[in-house]
């Protein structure tokens, strides 16, 4: 195990992963921007050290400052959390050139994994389902039009580059398709410096749902089960649990939820892929099927909920991993879980003006406390939420034996949860968890926002 670690990040994340080091006696390195001197972040870690101005490319992106603190502090290894530099495969090998540990996949999975293309064709290779449309990068119409031929409309493009539905554009008939088509290649160029296409079969009303993958340098790979994450608001994440709801009301559902596991398994053999990552999927109940979307290589927002079903430690197993560890043989064949967990999402923004970013002073924070309750939180009391960076304010986790339990649970934990004078969504997840929908597992992808407006 190491004796220090650098966190390359900031928020609830830099200080989730100090607590974990804490515990296991590793000393914590932290950075931050001018913008965050005061920031709940830097309390949480050992020592902080300033890495540049409040914009994020001066700071949390500003490569060379970061490997001049970690070699500075004497750390020996580098967590990139979640965001900012964690998926970038520059950064780690700038780490690794610093004759440093970089906390996470190698560089060869980033690269394989990190663009879409390659992703899709290491699917193919593994036996993985993908959305069905165009093999490659569709360039003219000519070509989107021999796709919208063999699938039909409605239809997606979107570019091959980025994420966060940057670009995309659903398609429901061939008048809007050429207009669409540049428009997506536009935004890709200017977006991700990648001008190329998708063009896919729109799957309507899917259900989000990811695997959370575990692997090391020893050629072992498990699945810690899956997550659904289709409450969503411009395609973000607000509310996430496991396990998947999706799966529940089908008599099939266990058999399903076995292969989308196994298929992930075989995507990160296939993918060399070493540490902690997710395979997301989307689910089209109608038809019963699931498609490849994406690798994220790094630990994701949700992973709490994983940890309350599984009891794993999730960036525990991230600095074993790194530090040479292989999983423990316990784990090879198959991680039960146990219960049912919830995630809600605090930002700092008004679901009722289409969620924009709502940035203020938090002159007063009360978290909830009780059986089965967890708060990853990124700011405290006197602190304030800065229009420099993401909105989001804190993590809420309930457990239950049950899900029924464990929404009972979120219900109060919600209710317990006060910030103010900033304006938050907290009323709106209360209202989420507490509709007939979510309680019946019956909702997808368009859910949120649709609920939103009802006012």
């Amino acid at each position: 195990m190491f004796d220090k670690v650098l966190i390359a990040n900031r928020g609830e994340i830099a200080a989730r992963i100090a607590r974990t080091c804490k515990r296991l006696g590793v000393k914590t390195v932290g950075i931050h921007s001018e913008a965050d001197a005061t920031a709940l972040h830097t309390t949480a870690v050992d020592e902080s050290i300033l890495v540049g101005g409040a914009a994020v490319k001066d700071s949390y992106l500003n490569v060379e400052r970061i490997i001049a603190a970690a070699k500075e502090s004497g750390a020996q290894a580098v967590h990139p959390g979640y965001g900012l530099l964690s998926e970038k495969k520059h950064f780690a090998q700038a780490v690794i050139d610093a004759g440093l540990v970089w906390i996470g996949p190698p560089v060869s999975a980033l690269e394989r994994l990190g663009d879409k293309l390659r992703s899709a064709e290491a699917a193919t290779k593994a036996g993985v389902p993908l959305v069905p449309g165009s093999p490659g990068p569709v360039e003219t119409i000519d070509e989107a039009k021999a796709v919208a031929a063999q699938f039909g409309y409605p239809l997606l493009v979107k570019p091959v580059g980025g994420g966060g539905g940057i670009g995309m554009t659903i398609v429901k008939d061939e008048a809007a398709l050429e207009k669409a088509l540049e428009a997506a290649k536009n935004r890709g160029a200017a977006a991700f410096g990648d001008a190329r296409v998708f063009v896919q079969r729109y799957v309507e009303r899917p259900r989000h749902i990811e695997v959370q993958l575990f692997a090391d340098a020893h050629g072992n790979v498990v699945a810690l089960g899956e997550r659904e994450c289709s409450v969503q608001r411009r395609h973000q994440k607000i509310i996430e649990e496991s396990p998947a709801p999706a799966f529940d009301n089908r008599p099939d559902g266990a058999s399903k939820r076995k292969e989308l596991l196994d298929c992930a398994v075989r995507l990160a053999r296939e993918a060399g892929y070493v540490g902690a990552g997710t395979a997301e999927f989307i689910w089209e109940d109608a038809r019963g099927s699931f498609y490849f979307l994406e690798v994220n290589c790094r630990l994701q927002v949700e992973h709490p909920v994983t940890e309350m079903v599984t009891g794993i430690d999730l960036v525990e197993w991230q600095l074993r991993v790194a530090s040479g560890e292989p999983l423990p043989s316990a784990w090879l064949s198959g991680v039960p879980t146990c219960g049912n967990a919830i995630e809600s999402r605090v930002y700092a923004e008004d679901p009722a003006k289409g969620f924009i970013p709502k940035p203020g002073a938090v002159d007063e924070a009360r978290w909830p406390e009780g059986e089965g309750i967890r708060v990853d939180a990124g700011v405290a009391a006197g602190g304030k939420v800065t229009p420099y960076y993401d909105p989001m304010i804190a993590k809420v986790i309930s457990y239950g034996a049950t899900r029924a339990q464990a929404i009972e649970r979120m219900k109060v934990a919600l209710d317990g949860t006060h910030l103010a004078p900033v304006v938050t969504n907290t009323s709106f997840l209360r209202k989420i968890v507490a509709s007939d929908e979510f309680a019946r597992g019956e909702y997808d992808t368009s859910f949120a926002e649709i609920f939103a407006k009802r006012g």
